[in-house]
């Protein structure tokens, strides 16, 4: 940072006072900014939604768009409380289990309206809240996820990212994973491949973005899935097939069964 804005920011601090909160400088800048601008398209698709529309089935299976609001609602919440765990050194997980987890979800999905839209737009407001209060050196202090793993705090901020990018388009509205930022495409195809590295589950595969310069091969390489970055993210995601093509033959969107079995993601 150069001595101006050092400067710059030492001056709007004092204008604004105490009360002001400020990312601190060894935070996760990009996956931050990745994650605010996330909320605010998941917000924007929210918004374009009538309250009767709220209630009527999401991409995902069982999952109404109510559902999926009060998943990412109490997904901050949940992330919250692993932000406090590393900022007060209190342990506070996730969730008690994943059965409470489910029911908070089944719950929410149930609010009204309004309730529900506030339940999101408070949720987020707290979590940001909660990264801001974090110090410096405080990202680095370790939590643990609702799966079991230990990490820094900082992954937070991409944890975040995913789940607002990405469930913007299960509410099946205005949504697409062609308006999500092509740095956050690349890391969601990136974070399929950690998770299925994780349980030894990797396919043998070679992925060919159209819009990128280099293929990625998967495990020993084999059956070559063509398309846009953001489509084929939205496949490896488990939301469909879109635009693809298999070992050059285009694959029809309604019948994808040209295109290999993949293991989730989560």
């Amino acid at each position: 940072m150069s001595t101006t804005e050092e400067e710059a920011r030492a001056a709007l601090r004092e204008r604004l006072g105490s009360g002001a909160r400020y990312d601190s400088s060894d935070a996760p800048s990009r996956e931050l900014a990745w994650a605010r601008s996330g909320t605010a398209y998941f917000a924007r698709v929210l918004n374009r939604l009538t309250d009767d529309e709220l209630y009527e089935p999401s991409l995902m299976e069982g999952w109404t768009r109510a559902h999926v609001v009060a998943h990412v609602g109490y997904n901050a919440r949940a992330l919250t409380r692993l932000v406090e765990w590393a900022r007060t050194g209190v342990e506070t997980p996730m969730y008690r289990s994943t059965a409470q987890r489910g029911r908070e979800i089944e719950r929410g999905s149930t609010l009204p309206a309004r309730a529900l839209r506030n339940l999101f737009a408070h949720a987020e407001v707290h979590l940001n809240v909660e990264w801001r209060d974090l110090e410096e050196g405080q990202w680095e202090h370790e939590v643990v996820t609702a799966q079991g793993r230990t990490v820094a705090v900082r992954e937070t901020a991409w944890m975040r990212t995913r789940e607002v990018w990405v469930h913007a388009v299960d509410l099946d509205a205005s949504g697409s994973f062609l308006d999500v930022p092509a740095d956050v495409i690349d890391e969601i195809i990136a974070d399929v491949q950690r998770m299925w590295t994780r349980r030894d589950e990797t396919p043998d595969l070679v992925l060919r973005p159209t819009d990128r310069a280099e293929p990625l091969t998967l495990g020993q390489g084999g059956t070559e899935v063509t398309g846009a970055a953001a489509d084929l993210a939205r496949w490896l995601a488990g939301r469909g097939a879109r635009r693809l093509a298999v070992d050059g033959a285009a694959v029809d969107d309604e019948d994808p069964d040209l295109l290999p079995v993949l293991p989730r993601w989560f």
